[in-house]
């Protein structure tokens, strides 16, 4: 049978998770490679200073003492019997809508899948909603998927409303800002100290967006793709590049000196 592989940034004891289980539990070989514990707003965070550990709670289920990134690395790149035909991350605990994608490691766990070549959805689901229901669709998207396959360096960010969904639709990205990021507040010694995250978003309603589908009661359904070059900005931009490296030549007071014919390039470092 074909692997599956599931996890989240909520941590494996997730309630989220354990729905994606049951929805997902006759779709194939389905592995469950979780953190610990929650990870949420870590965003594509790899560890690379100290060792993963899996720890197995169950048959086909694993705990990791990393970042969902980093279980999907683990289990992509040779930890599973096999590489797995899809991931799916997820269901998680509230909405990854518009710009909170670049924070979530819900996304980030999809996106990791889809950089190692394997089609990824990440599931997320309106607070007080039900997580059977956010599963079943993730279900449905992920037949969907498996039939037709996906655009190259793509996955499939899904929202999911609390309520019983009108329908599904294909949106693109919102925006939205939240206000009051910073709580200070003040230890028993006097010293200052601040959390990240308070207030309330405010958001655009613009037709054709997640946030806009999921308001109306809709399964919004984003293709994300990780290609982030602005190309028409390379376009705009392209005749900075004569009069920028006269700049720096002048700067420098000396002409690049061209690489020698087999020395090899520098080995890039992820960070």
């Amino acid at each position: 049978m074909s692997v599956v592989l599931l996890t989240n940034d909520d941590g494996v004891h997730a309630e989220g998770l354990a729905a994606l289980g049951r929805a997902f539990a006759e779709l194939g070989e389905v592995y469950i490679v979780a953190p610990e514990r929650e990870q949420s707003a870590c965003g594509h965070a790899l560890t690379l200073h100290r060792p993963i550990r899996p720890v197995q709670l169950g048959e086909r289920r694993f705990a990791v003492n990393g970042t969902p990134s980093d279980c999907v690395n683990l289990a992509v790149l040779g930890f599973l019997p096999a590489p797995p035909v899809l991931v799916v991350s997820g269901v998680n605990h509230g909405t990854n809508l518009g710009d909170d994608v670049t924070y979530s490691g819900t996304v980030s766990a999809a996106m990791e899948g889809t950089l190692l070549g394997v089609p990824s959805i990440a599931v997320s689901l309106v607070d007080g909603g039900d997580f059977d229901q956010a599963a079943r669709v993730a279900r449905l998207l992920a037949l969907r998927v498996l039939v037709v396959g996906l655009p190259r360096k793509t996955l499939l960010n899904v929202n999911v409303p609390a309520t019983a969904p009108r329908g599904i639709r294909i949106t693109r990205l919102g925006h939205r800002v939240y206000s009051g990021k910073i709580v200070e507040q003040v230890d028993p010694r006097g010293r200052s100290h601040y959390w990240i995250g308070g207030g309330d978003p405010k958001w655009e309603d613009l037709e054709g967006t997640d946030m806009t589908a999921v308001h109306e009661g809709y399964v919004s359904v984003t293709p994300l793709h990780l290609d982030l070059t602005h190309h028409r900005a390379v376009m705009e931009l392209n005749d900075w590049s004569t009069s920028l490296t006269a700049q720096l030549r002048s700067e420098t007071g000396r002409a690049p000196v061209a690489p020698k014919r087999g020395d090899k390039p520098r080995k890039p470092r992820r960070g």
